[in-house]
């Protein structure tokens, strides 16, 4: 049989098994399956080739900031500081086991995707059923399905009686599916194709017969196995911005080093110095600690260690970040494509609407307790507690209700409708007991009802749930006001029009009716029972949205982030909810699969930002959709449940698995778990996000200030001060490596840790997400680097020089200590780039380091050996007044330049700009 690609679902059974070559009595042949076998290869999905694990590994350590802070390694063993070199090598495997994890652990979703497949099925060979293993069916093969068996293949349906699948692990429909054997359009969505069973879904009730169509990679699973291995790992913000100071890095560092040695020949050459062997290695080591102070060696290890304790508060609030990268780049989302089912909604069927007679009622919600919205009469109430009798003994649902609420067993729907029968006080339990059922007629696709025959001490009632356009037509009597009405062509239409109502409210609406009838039948079937029904009134089933996604729809627009819903529910039923919590407002789109399925990738990308609402959406459309925002330059967060949102969450910048309904293969392929599966739970993880980057990006300007000062003050007072004063010596260099190593490790050490648990600001979720391609050195951080150089260095260099004519170690000694006590009077202006310090508060963990670092240098300056190690000699009180007057002066002056902000963070005329021109607004 040659491989064709055919609309299964769009051709007769008959025709299916013929292009097949196969019989639903017979099956295939040993022999013909074994030579189908050799053509279509095993029936498994494939990995693709493998990276080995050490290889994944060493690539870690091409990483630019990686050879950046190994060259630090070499140079601070080079000079003798093994502690310093030893320290940066942990921060070089800290951060290549991060980015190796990131790496290995997407080779395990096709892994996950492989261990859903049914290991063994039954199917039909030689006309005799028998087990094979899964790897071995091939298309032709007849599938015999039972209840609990996990579907080998996709295959069409042959033969079904009451044959239902749970497919939510590939559709995300969370209800059993009804299969038939019947002929559907050419153009129907996966999701409804109830002629089709699908590899890796579960048969939950019935049996039947269904010939395979395609194995392997050919099935709907392996097709999603082949996108998740096809998209390729895209670096994260966090990544991207690293590189980017390493590459800003490496070229200060090779201009420092080439300028210095220009300028040292210069001088030599003008003071007419002879050029030896020692100069140029005074000039090569001099070159070397302006080097080491222009990397921040605790940069890695800060951003590392802010980032864990970001993973660790998400926990705290019901999400998982399955890496630290995901942690800051929830803080950039700027679109959050979020299912409804479970995420938006509740996830649980309410009946929440009646039409009774010729009037609506709003019925009490029983997980809240809430009474109805308005009190009907006797009446009234008699015949909206006849409604839930009614309803209760159609269905075969089982609430039981328990200390945190109800607990459901059975379908949703019903479950919904005995919980009115139980808010409306009709204790379905009791009403069972004496109203026995003594037949059913069971609910199909093709009828769209379900009626129930019980026997009581009145007699003998049927009783029927269904479709109204169905239900309608088969009774002949209306319930109004207690009293039966014959039912005529204005009541049929006036029951139609509430009927549409109620759907443009996002209803799913059954009509209950019932049937005295007279005598006992010796066979109950359709053609004996349904006819005569007096119907009894109408009833809305909604999965109402979940109270706090209300609130936190209207955070995301504040916060400029687009919220996005999508569905396979129907296109109404999602704009009622997605209106209902602020999603769609006026002049958005709403589309389904199949409009979406018309639309080129162009156009999609040209109406993304207008649609809010997708509903009826296939396993493909979710990559579309972050295709279409990823191609617009948005940051896009996905969520996810099924097997199908795999390639989805890959793709999306942030991948948010459902950790309740959620597969295995979805939290592999996802950055975040959602532990509540709420959609408030990711707004919540966003803020957390944005604090964490704002975090970052306040010591990255901490650290990098530190350096720039440290270079300018040593550049300037080495090449212009002590060459022209004369106390060159033999170490021309106002500070010693060692004493450079001290500033960068420990003042940048524990107060930029401490400065990510610096509470976020309070407009933290009213501005816009920062762009995409936002550079780390924005216009605010430049501006903070470059005041932060004018307030201190001034300051530094005086101190300095009034120290020089009492010798080059006093003068070091000052310098040395002003600079630890400047930098840790600059952690607090850090606090926040925008506002006073005393609007954001810092946190008393960067309070404890500071007071930690103060002792810590008093006690290293008191004692002999350490402050011989540092070269301090110990300081007097005129040095004490330089030191704390420079920290006074600096900590006012970085203050007082908060005051000229005009602008907002991220780059758009920072607090600190100088300039007049701003970058383009977002």
């Amino acid at each position: 049989m040659a491989e064709k690609q055919y609309a299964w679902h769009a051709l007769d059974s008959s025709e299916c098994l013929r292009l097949l070559g196969s019989t639903p009595e017979t099956g295939l042949s040993g022999g013909e399956a074994e030579k189908r076998l050799k053509v279509f290869g095993p029936n498994v999905i494939e990995e693709g080739k493998k990276i080995s694990p050490l290889r994944i590994l060493l690539r870690q350590f091409l990483n630019l900031m990686i050879i950046i802070l190994i060259v630090a390694t070499a140079i601070a063993a080079a000079l003798g500081e093994i502690i310093d070199s030893v320290v940066i090598l942990v921060i070089v495997f800290l951060a290549a086991i991060l980015g190796f994890w990131q790496e290995f652990r997407s080779e395990r979703i096709v892994e996950a995707l492989k261990r859903m497949m049914a290991p063994t099925c039954s199917v039909l060979r030689d006309g005799v059923m028998v087990k094979v293993r899964a790897e071995n069916v091939v298309p032709g093969d007849i599938l015999i399905l039972e209840a609990g068996d996990r579907v080998a293949a996709d295959a069409r349906v042959v033969e079904s009686h009451g044959l239902q699948a749970y497919e939510a692990a590939l559709t995300g429909e969370s209800i059993p599916v009804a299969k038939t054997a019947s002929v559907l359009p050419e153009d129907t969505p996966m999701p409804d194709r109830v002629n089709m069973v699908y590899g890796g879904t579960t048969i939950t009730s019935g049996k039947g017969k269904a010939v395979v169509t395609a194995t392997g990679m050919r099935m709907e699973f392996g097709k999603i196995a082949k996108e998740v291995m096809e998209i390729k790992e895209e670096k994260t913000p966090l990544e991207r911005r690293m590189e980017e100071v390493a590459r800003s890095l490496g070229k200060i560092i090779i201009l420092l080093i080439a300028v210095i040695a220009v300028v040292e020949l210069a001088e030599i050459i003008l003071l007419g110095q002879e050029l030896s062997y020692d100069i140029i290695i005074k000039i090569f080591m001099f070159a070397v600690s302006l080097a080491v102070a222009a990397v921040p060696e605790a940069l890695p290890a800060i951003v590392t260690s802010t980032l864990a304790v970001g993973m660790w508060m998400l926990a705290k609030r019901n999400s998982v970040a399955r890496s630290m990268a995901a942690v800051e780049t929830l803080g950039s989302t700027e679109v959050i494509c979020a299912d409804k089912t479970g995420t938006i909604t509740k996830g649980e069927m309410l009946a929440r609407e009646v039409f009774l007679g010729e009037k609506f009622y709003e019925l009490p919600n029983p997980y809240t307790a809430q009474a109805l919205a308005e009190v009907p009469s006797e009446k009234k109430l008699a015949g909206l507690q006849r409604i839930a009798l009614a309803a209760a003994l159609s269905s075969d649902a089982v609430v039981k209700k328990t200390e945190r609420g109800y607990e459901l067993y059975g379908d949703p729907t019903e479950g919904a409708l005995v919980l009115m029968a139980e808010s409306l006080g009709v204790n379905h339990i009791e009403a069972r007991s004496r109203n026995k059922r003594v037949a059913e007629i069971p609910f199909s696709s093709e009828r769209k009802r379900m009626t129930t025959i019980t026997s009581s001490v009145a007699g003998i009632t049927a009783y029927m749930k269904g479709a109204p356009e169905v239900v309608v037509n088969i009774c002949d009597k209306f319930l109004v006001d207690g009293s039966v009405v014959a039912m005529t062509r204005e009541i049929r239409d006036r029951l139609l029009k509430a009927n549409e109502e109620m759907a443009l409210r996002g209803l799913r609406v059954l009509a209950v009716a019932e049937k005295v009838m007279s005598e006992p039948l010796t066979e109950y079937s359709e053609e004996t029972v349904e006819h005569g029904f007096t119907l009894l009134g109408l009833v809305g089933i909604i999965d109402p949205p979940r109270p706090e996604v209300k609130e936190a729809v209207e955070k995301c627009q504040t916060a400029k982030i687009k919220p996005i819903m999508i569905t396979g529910d129907h296109r109404l039923t999602a704009l009622a909810i997605a209106r209902e919590v602020g999603i769609h407002r006026e002049g958005d789109l709403a589309v389904t699969g199949a409009e979406l399925a018309e639309m080129s990738d162009k156009e999609l990308e040209e109406k993304v930002e207008k649609i809010t609402v997708y509903a009826r959406v296939t396993p493909s459309d979710k990559l579309r959709i972050v295709e279409a925002w990823k191609k617009r330059g948005r940051t896009v967060a996905m969520t996810g449940d099924g097997v199908n949102d795999a390639p989805a969450l890959k793709r999306a910048d942030i991948g948010v698995a459902m950790g309740i309904t959620g597969t295995e293969v979805t939290k592999e392929a996802s950055d975040l778990i959602l532990l509540d599966d709420n959609f408030s739970t990711i707004v919540k993880a966003v803020e957390l996000g944005r604090w964490i980057y704002d975090n970052i990006r306040k010591y990255l300007a901490y650290l990098l200030q530190a350096n720039v000062v440290e270079i300018a003050v040593i550049a300037i007072s080495a090449l212009l001060i002590m060459p022209f004063v004369g106390l060159e010596g033999e170490e021309p260099l106002p500070l010693l490596p060692v004493q450079i190593l001290y500033i960068n490790l420990a003042t940048d050490g524990l107060p930029a840790i401490a400065l990510g648990f610096t509470p976020p600001e309070p407009d933290i979720m009213k501005r816009a997400p920062r762009p995409r391609g936002e550079k780390v050195f924005t216009r605010d951080i430049i501006s903070f680097i470059i005041m932060a150089l004018i307030a201190q260095s001034p300051v530094l260099l005086l101190g300095f020089i009034d120290a020089l004519p009492l010798g080059i170690e006093y003068a070091r000694s000052r310098l040395f200590l002003m600079f630890v006590f400047i930098e840790l009077a600059i952690a607090l202006n850090t606090v926040s780039l925008t506002r006073s310090i005393f609007k954001v508060r810092p946190h008393k963990l960067l309070i404890l380091a500071i007071l930690w670092e103060i002792a810590l240098i008093t006690i290293l300056t008191s004692i002999p050996a350490t402050r011989e190690a540092l070269h301090i000699i110990p300081p007097t009180l005129g040095d004490a007044a330089w030191i704390l007057l420079g920290a006074l002066v600096t900590f006012v002056s970085m203050e007082t330049t908060k005051q000229f902000k005009i602008g907002k963070p991220y780059g758009v005329r920072g607090p600190y700009s100088l300039f007049k021109s701003g970058l383009p607004m977002r």
